[in-house]
This record gives C-alpha cells, structure tokens and sequence, in this order.
C-alpha cells in the first residue's frame, strides 16, 4: 500500500465520521455557505507572477515544515506580498491542517482561497465553500472521470473554482471537460515523492489553452519559472519554499519582487 493509498482509505473513515457529527443541512447554515467567491483563475491570468503560496505545517515527505507561524498572520503577510491565491492544507492527519485554518484565513484576507486535500466525497466539496473557499483541488490519481464530472460540477455550481492535478497523459486525458478552470500539472510522484520538473513541460503541449495552467511541486526558484512560463503556465503553486522559512510572506514578498525584476 503507498502512503497516497493509505491517506486516501483513513480519509474515507474521517468522512464517514463528519457526516454524522456535521450533516449537509448544518454547512448549508454556515454564513460563508452564501457568500461571495473569488476567482483564482482569473486572478492568476491576470498576473504577471502567477504565485499560489501554501499554508502548511507538514507533509509525509517532510515532516515538519514549520509549526510555530500562525495562519493569520501568513493570510495577511501573503496578501501584502501580492500573491495570486493561498493554498490552504485541511488534511490533518498527514499534513498538520484543519478547516479551521481555511475559515481563518477567511476572516483575514480577500485572495482566492484553495482548499488543498484529498476530495473524495462531494461532503468535502460542500464544507470547503461553507469554510470559505474559492476553489478546489481534485486529484486525478484518485478520482474516476466520471468523479471529477460528478465533483467539479458541484463546486461550479457552487461558484467555486476548479483545480484538477495529473501527474502523467493518461491522467490528464480523463480531465479534460468543460467543468474545470485550472489543469495543474503536479512535478511530484505522490507515490515516491521524486521530482521531475520535466513532467510540467511535457504535459503543456496536452493541454488545451482554454485551462488556466498551474505547475506544481519543486518550484523554489526564479529561473525555475522563467524557464516554465514559455511552456504556457500561468500559475505556480509554491508549496514548502516560502513555508519552511521563519518569516513566510516575507519570504513570498521578496521572491514576488525579485521575479518582478
């Protein structure tokens, strides 16, 4: 069993257990629920930079990445160092993330907000718009077509944006439909954790220019997204280069204003 295997088996236990704790009705009354989103993808075609900065404490390749800065002052330091979107882990038992965070950061600034974690249920799909989300991830390794179909529809009509990430042709060739925004090309094997940058250059021909594309994984410097940006991407999700430093939106500013030279 790979670890994506066994995150994806105690996620379905985690939902079970929401389910009878918080029903649909009870998201559905959460005032977030009914308030206004705000597009990642527009924000990011509109960009010169395309930086999605992520919010996380820990991963299972890491470890720990950084656990003593909090989510408010990130939400705030990330949108004065002029991001695109936030990124926001919800996993907790594998990356050290709550919906709390996402409502937090919420309350504390105005970027699009990704919920990133492994959705598997549309329940997800319901508590990431009540917890404040503008969009969502999907991951094609663990989803049929007809689940991303079936999931990214929902969070359309949800007005949520949609983030679909493959990892090879034959994922990418099941998510090509009309209910994404964003096709997002992860350059990490979720099931060795290797990186290979040229994964992202070599899907880009594949995918049809009506997508917002997001490279991502092992982005962690300029040249890196200099050398990718010919190759049609307009978005770089930047996942544990700004979070493992003590001061991560100072770090976002600084590498935001470098890429701006």
């Amino acid at each position: 069993m790979t670890i994506l295997d066994k995150i994806v088996k105690d996620k379905r236990k985690e939902i079970a257990l929401k389910k009878e704790h918080i029903p649909i009705h009870v998201l559905e009354q959460i005032p977030f629920f009914e308030g206004q989103t705000f597009s990642l993808a527009n924000k990011l075609i509109n960009s010169k930079t395309g930086i999605i900065a992520e919010f996380k404490r820990r991963s299972p390749s890491r470890s720990i990445i950084n656990n003593t800065v909090n989510v408010e002052d990130v939400a705030i330091g990330y949108e004065n160092a002029g991001v695109c979107g936030m990124s926001v882990l919800t996993d907790e038992i594998y990356f050290g993330g709550t919906l709390d965070d996402l409502i937090t950061a919420r309350q504390n600034c105005n970027l699009p907000l990704l919920r990133k974690d492994f959705i598997i249920d549309e329940y997800q799909i319901l508590e990431a718009k009540a917890f404040g989300a503008d969009a969502i991830l999907l991951i094609a390794s663990i989803l049929s077509k007809v689940e991303i179909k079936q999931f990214s529809e929902l969070a359309k009509s949800l007005k949520l944006d949609v983030l679909c990430e493959v990892h090879n042709e034959e994922e990418l060739q099941k998510s090509i439909m009309p209910s994404l925004d964003m096709l997002g090309v992860n350059n990490r094997n979720l099931k060795t954790f290797e990186v290979n940058l040229e994964t992202s250059k070599a899907l880009s021909e594949l995918i049809p220019n009506e997508f917002v594309k997001v490279s991502e994984s092992g982005i962690s410097n300029i040249e890196t997204i200099k050398e990718l940006k010919p190759y049609g991407f307009q978005g770089f999700l930047i996942g544990e280069n700004f979070m493992k430093t003590d001061n991560p939106s100072k770090s976002a500013k600084a590498f935001i204003n470098e890429l701006k030279k």
